[in-house]
């Protein structure tokens, strides 16, 4: 696992984009003279690599060669003394591993003294999992190597002045260093372990660690890594395979000792210890031992757990005075959040500073977004130069947490929303949430020999089943799911959850994996960083209602439920990274009767490197907006100046147009001459084909296109973009366009506030009974039909009840029920002295709906009027005859009759001004039996008379 440490190389975002650079110049440039004031120097340093001898073991009297380098800043020397930081590695790793971590301390101004543990690479000795009479008491053999360097600053003879830094493996070394030697002054332990038996063998309800159940799968990762020579599995070593420096591999020759290395140093002494048995690799024989009882049984002894608590700081912790940053990772299947929780509480009973910092990242989870690494970066730099170098005001005792907050699209990658507060609440929190679940008592079955397994606590992909979902997940018939309600607010879950479930066996013994999911809306299941509470319940009864619930703690996660999602526990008798019974056997959970306990904590966000450039980037927005709405007011006000004058024998006229003209830069006209006026209680519908100019009329009469030629006044002011006046028109032109992401109601409300008008002049009852949407008017418009957003675009074309209403095609979209409704409401509409113009190629709406109508055709006018009159015009009779086909010959052959479409059964003639007793007379002399002539009075017939039964437009753009 990498140290979130040596990750953390604070970056600067710069802006892209030259304009961007040039408008930022000064606030970049004044930036930088405050970085470069307050920023230390970086000094450059040079390094020592050496075989370091030091005698170790229960009587201290074992040689050990341990593989080192030392890291040495320019300028320091016995007249220039410097602090010192032990820096060390991860599980399977090398000096190699953190050697980023120490160039970047050592620029600072550190001596660092990095080395590969025993066991491990080129040092010598076995591996005893930081027995303190091992790789401590080298610890303790290497401080006295520090102490005697004339370079380092001391406090008293043999006292060097030093710090301790280590991640996982390397972060149990400091504390139990830190425990066994007073001279430490200051520890990071990072992503480290509390007690090793309940790390490897976890038990959620608290019962004893000899019942935990075995982790077997990190377990078998640990012993892997151990069982060779080389620089064991990355990911524990504290970097990975492609983070090992070229040209310095583990298995490389030993370097030359460097001129003037320090005492302790014996060359020629053995640089490896005994193998012994060869399953145990370089492991010593009771450490393997004890690893091969565990797993093959599965179960732990206390001869075990004794052997794994010799290695645990959690027996050790009233020693520590050093002051200790406690930095764990969130996403850590290996070592939660629990082991730092223990170890800061053991150490602060003391009276020891503690901090406590957790991370996005951890085992599971790598170092985190580089937001969240440059943190812990800050907060280790902070707290060593404090207690370690003498610099700096005390860090205090704040505690720190980071959520994943989103993909920031500068740095190209995801960002943590770090959070602070002042007091550390523990994994309880400040407060609880009390959840409900619900599902009856369910039975599941435990798989011969633990397989198949669910996956969701896979060693280095913890958060993998958030990825799989539940099915894949959780095997069925292996589980049972107990879930919440969608909740009604978000809640951000900070600590560890507790839920009480029953169980029953027929065997009186379960072993279970609780889990609490996250479940959106969709369905789609979270479970946050594959974390599982392992259970292991004895005495059972046989049958779940004479169980007794029992309380189990759930890992300590830092996660947000969002408002809407679901809870779900899971209750699985298997888990990919633990042994379960062998044995099929059959258990009853029942989880219903009680809620899940969500811990919430108060927090302040803290500011990340990336907030000044926000700032920036903001500040060049709100610069850009402001410049914008100074243009847009200079327009207006340019135009209000124009728009003064009102012509006076419009006034009254909601609109008038005249010798409207629209030709384009092709040469295209798409209205040549449209003049027309609409009236108070007037319903006028614009009519005509396809492209014959209604659309272009609307665009130019609502601003979205200008004019060749002609002009539009609207009661009076002649309209211009931007006019004032256009406040008095409500329009529903080339279709709606609504935010998806807001529900028909909040789009509705939103564009009102944009009008800037009161708020009760919106009349928001009224548009939504016009409307007709019901309770879908609170769903997200991008679940709409396109019906129910022309509905509702109607309503807001509607709000605040303008004087003129301007729809083009109201009714596409609506089924003939609200066809009808739509014909009373605009006909309801004009009759407080309000008008509306409406286009429309529904010619019988029109009919049944407009007092008058305009005819457009080839962008010309060819009728304009009340609609009885045009229809009143019409020439067209329904002629009921015996044969229609023969009918049609006859009427064909005379001159000026056409048959019109559409003759519902009969036919329909344009009589052209011939007398009817005329085409009566030709029909019965060609035996065609008329049995009525019926004169037809319809618009769709004048229509076609006025424009012709083929006409085509000159097409609207």
């Amino acid at each position: 696992m990498r140290s979130p440490l040596s990750a953390a190389r604070i970056r600067r975002a710069l802006p892209t984009g030259r304009r961007a650079v040039a408008a930022s110049a000064a606030v970049a440039l004044l930036a930088g003279l405050v970085v470069w004031a307050v920023w230390p120097d970086r000094p450059g340093f040079r390094t020592e690599s050496a075989m370091l001898t030091v005698r170790s073991g229960p009587d201290g009297d074992e040689p050990v060669d341990l593989d080192t380098t030392f890291y040495l800043p320019d300028g320091a020397s016995a007249d220039r003394k410097v602090p010192a930081v032990l820096l060390a590695h991860g599980f399977g790793g090398t000096k190699e591993s953190v050697r980023a971590d120490a160039e970047d301390l050592a620029g600072r101004g550190y001596a660092v003294l990095a080395w590969t543990a025993r066991g491990f690479g080129r040092s010598g000795g076995q591996i005893h999992l930081d027995n303190p009479d091992y790789e401590v008491r080298d610890g303790q053999r290497l401080l006295d190597w520090l102490a005697a360097r004339p370079e380092i600053r001391t406090d008293a003879e043999g006292d060097p002045r030093v710090g301790v830094v280590g991640g996982s493996y390397g972060g149990g070394l400091a504390l139990l260093l830190a425990a066994q030697d007073q001279r430490v002054d200051a520890i990071v332990p990072m992503i480290t372990w509390n007690d090793l038996a309940r790390s490897f063998l976890p038990e959620s309800t608290g019962g004893e660690t000899t019942r935990g159940v075995f982790k077997s799968g990190w377990a078998g990762i640990f012993f892997g890594g151990g069982g060779n020579t080389g620089s064991g599995p990355a990911g524990l070593s504290g970097n990975t395979a492609a983070e090992q420096p070229e040209g310095a591999p583990a298995s490389a020759g030993p370097p030359s000792p460097a001129p003037g290395q320090g005492p302790g140093t014996a060359p020629g002494a053995p640089t490896t210890g005994a193998i012994g048995d060869p399953s145990c690799g370089r492991f010593a024989a009771d450490v393997c031992a004890a690893y091969l009882r565990i797993a093959a049984t599965g179960r732990a002894d206390q001869a075990a757990v004794d052997l794994l608590r010799r290695s645990s700081p959690a027996g050790v912790l009233d020693r520590i005075a050093a002051p200790t940053l406690l930095v764990q990772g969130a996403a850590d299947t290996l070592f939660p959040l629990t082991e730092a929780d223990a170890n800061a509480r053991g150490i602060a009973a003391n009276g020891t500073p503690v901090r406590v910092a957790w991370f996005t990242g951890g085992h599971d989870g790598g170092s985190g977004p580089r937001s969240d690494s440059d943190r812990v970066k800050f907060l280790t730099a902070q707290w060593l130069d404090h207690y370690v170098a003498g610099e700096g005001a005390a860090p205090g005792d704040d505690f720190t947490f980071s959520r994943i907050a989103g993909f920031d699209a500068m740095d190209r990658g995801l960002v943590a929303t770090g959070y602070r507060r002042t007091d550390y609440p523990g994994l309880a929190g400040d407060a609880r949430r009390e959840v409900a679940l619900a599902g009856p008592p369910q039975p599941v079955a435990n798989p011969p020999g633990g397989n198949p397994a669910a996956i969701s606590s896979l060693p280095f992909a913890g958060s993998l089943s958030s990825l799989l979902g539940g099915v894949a997940g959780d095997i069925p018939g292996q589980h049972a799911r107990f879930e919440s309600e969608p909740l009604t607010e978000a809640v951000d879950v900070v600590g560890s959850p507790t839920v009480r479930i029953r169980a029953a066996s027929a065997t009186g013994e379960a072993v279970v994996f609780v889990k609490l999911y996250d479940v959106d809306p969709q369905g789609g299941a979270t479970l946050p960083s594959g974390l599982v509470a392992p259970v292991r319940l004895t005495g059972l009864p046989e049958t779940v209602d004479a169980a007794q619930p029992v309380t189990v703690t759930l890992p300590a996660i830092v996660h947000r439920v969002e408002a809407g999602h679901r809870l779900r526990l899971v209750v699985a008798t298997s888990d990919q990274a633990y042994t379960t019974p062998t044995a099929p056997t059959v258990y009853t959970v029942a989880a219903g009767d009680a809620p899940v306990s969500l811990p919430t904590v108060t927090a302040t966000p803290i500011p990340t490197e990336a907030a000044l450039w926000r700032w920036v980037l903001a500040g060049l927005l709100a610069a850009i907006v402001v410049g914008l709405v100074v243009v847009v007011a200079v327009v207006r006000r340019r135009h209000r100046r124009q728009d003064s004058s009102i012509h006076p024998g419009y006034a009254g006229t909601p609109l008038a147009v005249r010798n409207l003209r629209k030709a384009y830069a092709d040469g295209f006209v798409a209205v040549s001459n449209v003049d027309f006026e609409v009236h108070p209680g007037q319903v006028v519908g614009l009519l005509g084909p396809n492209g014959a100019g209604k659309t272009t009329t609307l665009r130019v009469l609502m601003g979205l296109t200008q004019p060749t030629a002609g002009e539009i006044y609207v009661f009076g002011h002649r309209l211009v973009p931007g006019s004032p006046v256009l406040s008095r028109i409500g329009s529903l032109v080339e279709g709606p366009g609504f935010l998806p992401h807001l529900s028909g109601l909040d789009n509705l409300r939103a564009y009102w506030r944009a009008t800037g008008r009161p708020w009760e002049d919106a009349h928001f009852d009224q548009a939504l009974e016009i409307a007709g949407l019901g309770d879908s008017v609170h769903r997200k418009t991008r679940k709409y039909s396109h019906g129910m957003r022309q509905r509702l675009a109607i309503a807001q074309a509607m709000l605040g009840l303008p004087e003129l209403l301007v729809l083009d095609e109201p009714t596409d979209g609506l089924d003939p029920p609200q066809i009808a409704e739509m014909r009373r409401v605009l006909q309801r509409y004009a009759t407080d002295g309000r008008a509306v113009l409406v286009s429309s190629h529904l010619l019988a709406e029109v009919e049944q709906t407009c007092t008058h109508a305009v005819v457009v055709n080839k962008g010309r006018i060819v009728a304009s009027g009340p609609v009885e009159e045009i229809v009143g015009e019409s020439p067209s009779v329904l002629f009921d005859v015996s044969d229609p086909d023969a009918a049609r010959e006859v009427l064909d052959r005379l001159e000026g009759v056409r048959v019109l479409p559409d003759g519902e059964g009969g036919l329909v003639v344009d009589t052209n001004g011939t007398a009817r007793s005329e085409v009566v007379a030709e029909l019965v002399r060609a035996g065609v039996g008329v049995d009525r002539v019926v004169p037809r009075r319809r618009l769709e017939d004048a229509f076609l008379a006025l424009v012709g039964e083929n006409s085509r437009g000159s097409g609207d753009r």
